[in-house]
């Protein structure tokens, strides 16, 4: 058992925090490259991400002649939303909700699992950081040989090197302002009209704009958006509890630190002894400079990579990895006091978020599956509610719309019950022999008529239930709407 004074970093923060500024002016932080499992993850996450949004507008997705063919398309024009299959509808808004509701719960649970796990290596500011840190190494070198030229007064490399890293970054920029506009238009059309400068100006306008952002964010605010603009390391404070796993230094087992020459005399001599050997190579990987051993902080994006760092110093080492590891406060205190750990990622809470994703997820599934090609909406005129005409009878003015969700010239019937020998006629549209208005809807889009109902029925209550009831043709799917006739 590890004496509890052995441990002075389980705290996570001190009485000075409190006394701490709203904001400081960034350090220049060169982050040191790093190999091992957690890196190896963040490089196939990367990989992914990226991949999937720079060439997810170019996947094609075959609807029918009379539909775009893209895969995901933002059709702003005709106010759609395609998703493979799935086509989403203005009113049909709900869904967005829904996705929203998924992704949140979604985050909620990744917080109760493993703490900050999307911002070390899901966030999109972590991801191109990342990559915009990747370049700096690959152009200009480590921190070391940075160090070296400024020492050796290289300028004119100095400054080639930061030209080129510089232009790099910028193309990565243009290219992930440029793919966002893909999704709001045909891509492989947007592209060349992009290339021949005959796309709308507001195309250039939100590229600019982004091509902006992405190289201010990544290139020179980097952690700082983590720790002062991002909302989420203060709201995902208040969701976690002690179960849930952090990047933890194990002072149990690393306190006392010192040098390795310093430890080892103390174990010969049977004194207490740390691990640690003060290597500083947890801090010197950190994307935002933070150490580690301190306890939990704020700027700590949970990546992993000091536990990469300091796993390779154990192995040289000869001392057991994980120091820094996955893990929990409680468990440290645990091992100090010679209690047994306790890890539960099967718990009340993760079970609620993992059970409200799936009832969420069934009801937008089942709710996809079970939605009508088919709207009809009536509108009744409010001013006048009614009319009298010259033969004495009553007279109603509804707006109908209805709303061809299929990819092909639909022909419908609408009649309406509910109020016995009523007349039905519609502006503009055709009456059939036997009283049916008629109407065409061309390939998935919406027609708004005029339909007027009369009745010369004596006695007619002051309002009397109707049934619009529109029918295609062809298939014979039926559509309802229900609404008043207003008589005196």
């Amino acid at each position: 058992m590890v004496d509890a004074s052995l441990a002075p970093n389980l705290a996570t923060s001190s009485p000075d925090d409190d006394e701490a500024p709203l904001y400081v002016a960034r350090k220049a932080i060169f982050p040191q490259a790093v190999k091992g499992r957690f890196r190896t993850i963040k490089w196939i996450v990367l990989a992914i991400t990226l991949g999937i949004y720079y060439f997810l507008p170019f996947i094609r997705w075959d609807r029918g002649p009379n539909a775009p063919g893209q895969a995901i398309l933002v059709d702003l024009a005709n106010n759609r939303f395609y998703f493979f299959f799935i086509e989403i509808w203005p009113q049909e808004v709900y869904y967005l909700t829904g996705l929203l509701i998924l992704a949140s719960l979604a985050l909620f649970l990744m917080n109760a699992v493993a703490g900050r796990i999307w911002c070390g290596y899901l966030c999109p500011q972590t991801v191109w950081t990342d990559l915009f840190y990747s370049i700096e190494r690959l152009v200009e070198g480590e921190k070391r040989d940075r160090i070296r030229r400024e020492k050796e007064g290289r300028r004119l490399e100095i400054f080639s090197l930061r030209l080129l890293k510089h232009s790099i970054w910028l193309l990565i920029a243009w290219w992930t302002g440029g793919a966002w506009v893909l999704y709001f238009a045909d891509a492989p059309t947007l592209v060349k009209e992009l290339a021949t400068f005959q796309a709308p100006m507001i195309a250039y306008i939100w590229i600019g704009i982004l091509t902006f952002t992405t190289y201010t964010l990544a290139g020179f605010m980097r952690e700082q958006v983590c720790t002062y603009m991002c909302p989420w390391p203060r709201i995902q404070a208040a969701l976690t509890d002690e179960y849930a796993l952090n990047v933890t230094y194990r002072c149990d087992r690393g306190e006392p630190r010192g040098s390795m020459k310093k430890n080892e005399a103390l174990r010969k001599a049977r004194l207490p002894a740390g691990d640690c050997v003060d290597c500083n190579q947890c801090v010197a990987v950190c994307p935002t400079g933070v150490d580690i051993r301190k306890g939990l902080q704020l700027d700590c994006i949970q990546c992993g990579l000091c536990i990469d760092a300091c796993d390779s110093v154990m192995a040289k080492i000869g001392r057991p990895t994980r120091l820094i590891a996955y893990d929990t406060e409680m468990n440290v205190q645990a091992r100090i006091e010679g209690r047994p750990e306790v890890r539960r990622i099967v718990r009340a809470r993760t079970l609620l978020y993992a059970g409200l994703i799936v009832l969420v997820g069934a009801i937008m599934v089942a709710s996809l599956g079970m939605r009508e090609r088919l709207d009809l909406s009536v509108l009744h005129d409010r001013n006048p509610m009614f009319v009298r005409l010259s033969d004495g009878s009553i007279r109603n003015a509804y707006t109908i719309r209805v709303g061809n969700k299929h990819l092909d010239d639909r022909r419908f019937t609408l009649i309406v019950t509910g109020l016995g020998a009523a007349k039905l006629d519609i502006v503009g549209g055709e009456i059939d022999a036997q009283g049916r208005a008629v109407l065409l809807v061309k390939p998935d889009q919406t027609l708004e008529a005029r339909v007027l109902v009369s009745s010369n029925n004596d006695g007619l209550a002051s309002s009397t239930n109707l049934l619009f009831t529109l029918t295609d043709l062809a298939s014979g799917e039926a559509a309802h709407a229900s609404d008043h006739f207003k008589a005196p």
